[in-house]
């Protein structure tokens, strides 16, 4: 019988299996599992990344800005614009991610998903910039 090896084969089985370490490097490749792993593990992040980007943009703008809605705007504006370049670098350049399927969906896990969670942050757990006492150096 001839085999995938080019060699034949004599014996008692008819099916002999070729020797698949000498033509397969399967087992050199990551399994799909491991690779969902990755892709999954460097989806979070981009989103801790862009998160965290927009909670101290959001505190930049609070801080800084003397309206109450000038910030807001200023960060529903300019952060989404800062997000999509961070993602185009981290995805891009970084490889990190995955494929999600859509672009509808990487838009909403990788933008709008971190903006509202990077809001909500400063805006929520973060005191409002007028309590939080600053030392008499910093005042003037």
């Amino acid at each position: 019988m001839i085999v995938a090896t080019g060699k034949t084969t004599a014996g008692p089985s008819s099916d002999a299996v070729p020797d698949s370490s000498r033509y397969c490097k399967a087992s050199r490749l990551p399994s799909p599992t491991m690779v969902a792993v990755i892709d999954l593990v460097g989806l979070l992040v981009i989103v801790l990344v862009n998160s965290a980007v927009t909670a101290l943009m959001t505190r930049f703008f609070r801080v800084r800005l003397d309206t109450r809605w000038g910030s807001v705007i200023y960060s529903l504006l300019l952060c989404p614009v800062v997000l999509f370049v961070l993602l185009l670098v981290l995805s891009g350049v970084f490889k990190l991610g995955g494929n999600l399927g859509s672009r509808a969906l990487v838009v909403l896990a990788t933008i709008f998903f971190p903006l509202a969670l990077g809001l909500t942050f400063d805006y929520v757990w973060m005191p409002a910039p007028d309590e939080v006492e600053l030392p008499e150096t910093m005042q003037q």
